[in-house]
C-alpha cells in the first residue's frame, strides 16, 4: 500500500485550519450565561461584593491598584466603566509614556547619536506621569459630556412620563413605557434600572433615586421623588413633571450660555496679544531711529 504523503499532509493541514477556524468562531460567538451567577448578580444583597469569577480573580491585582489610584467612582459609574478598567487605562498610558523615550534613545544610540543617560530617564518618568494624567483627564472629560447628555435626556423623559400619566396610565407603567419610547444609552440605563426594580420587587422610583445617587445626576432623583408622591399618595403630578422639565431646560440653557461666554473670554487673550505684536511692528522703526 503506497501512502501519498502530500495528500496526507494536505488533509492534516486542512483539518488543523478548520479546527482553528472553529475555535475562533466558538470564542467570538456570545456564550449563554449561566443562570445561577446571573440570578446572584441580580438579587445581590446590599453591602456584598461582586460575584467572584475566574476572570475577576485574574484581575485581583488591578483591584488593588485601583484602590491605590483612588478612581472617580461617580464618573466611572456614569460612563459604565469599572475601577479595574480605569486602572488598566492609566497603567497602559503610563507604560507607553515610560517606554517611548527609551525606544527613541535606543534608536538614536544605534544611529550613533550620544547623549547623557539622564535625558531618557527623566523623559521616561515625565512622559509616564503625563500619560497617566491624560488618561485620568480623558475619563473626566468623557464623564462631563455624558452628564450633559444624560441631563438633556432626563428632560425628554420627564415630558414622556407626564404624557403617559395624562393618558391614564399608572405611575409604574408610565415610567416603564416612557423609558421604552426612545433609544440611546441613557434610556437603556433607565430601562435596566426599572427592570432590576421589577425583578427585585422594589419601587421603581427608589431604583431611579439610587441610580441618580450612583452616577451623580440629581435631576433623575427628582423624577423618583415626584413619582413617589404619585405612587404612594395618588397625587396628580403630570403638571409638576412638565414644570420640572421646563426649569431643567432653562438651567441647561443657562449652563451652556455660561460655557460659551467662558470660551469667548478665552478667545480675547490671543486677540490682545496680536494687538501688542502689531503695535511692536509699528513702533519698532521709531525706536530704531532713536
Amino acid at each position: 500500500m503506497i501512502v501519498n504523503w502530500q495528500f496526507a499532509l494536505a488533509v492534516c493541514g486542512g483539518a488543523g485550519i478548520g479546527l482553528g477556524v472553529f475555535l475562533v468562531i466558538r470564542e467570538l460567538v456570545p456564550a449563554t450565561p449561566a443562570l445561577g451567577p446571573a440570578l446572584r448578580r441580580l438579587h445581590q444583597p446590599p453591602g456584598t461584593g461582586r460575584v467572584s469569577t475566574p476572570a475577576s480573580r485574574r484581575l485581583d491585582w488591578l483591584t488593588g491598584m485601583s484602590r491605590w489610584l483612588r478612581p472617580p467612582q461617580m464618573q466611572l459609574a456614569l460612563i459604565d466603566q469599572t475601577s479595574e478598567q480605569y486602572a488598566l487605562s492609566v497603567l497602559l498610558s503610563a507604560l507607553i509614556g515610560l517606554a517611548t523615550p527609551t525606544v527613541l534613545g535606543a534608536a538614536l544610540w544605534v544611529l550613533g547619536v550620544s547623549f547623557p543617560l539622564v535625558v531618557p530617564v527623566l523623559g521616561s518618568l515625565g512622559l509616564a506621569l503625563l500619560g497617566g494624567l491624560l488618561a485620568h483627564r480623558a475619563v473626566l472629560t468623557k464623564a462631563d459630556a455624558a452628564r450633559d447628555e444624560f441631563r438633556q435626556a432626563v428632560c425628554t423623559y420627564l415630558d414622556l412620563v407626564a404624557l403617559q400619566l395624562s393618558a391614564a396610565h399608572g405611575p409604574v407603567q408610565s415610567l416603564e413605557r416612557a423609558a421604552a419610547v426612545c433609544d440611546g444609552w441613557v434610556f437603556d440605563r433607565l430601562q435596566e434600572s426599572l427592570r432590576i426594580a421589577q425583578m427585585q420587587m422594589h419601587a421603581p422610583w427608589d431604583e431611579l433615586r439610587d441610580l441618580a445617587d450612583k452616577i451623580g445626576i440629581p435631576e433623575l432623583g427628582d423624577v423618583g421623588a415626584i413619582m413617589r408622591s404619585s405612587g404612594s399618595e395618588g397625587a396628580q403630578v403630570h403638571e409638576t413633571l412638565r414644570s420640572r422639565a421646563d426649569s431643567l431646560r432653562d438651567q441647561i440653557r443657562t449652563d451652556n450660555l455660561g460655557r460659551a461666554e467662558a470660551v469667548t473670554s478665552k478667545l480675547d487673550i490671543p486677540g490682545a496679544l496680536l494687538v501688542f505684536v502689531l503695535l511692536g511692528f509699528v513702533l519698532y522703526p521709531f525706536i530704531a531711529r532713536v
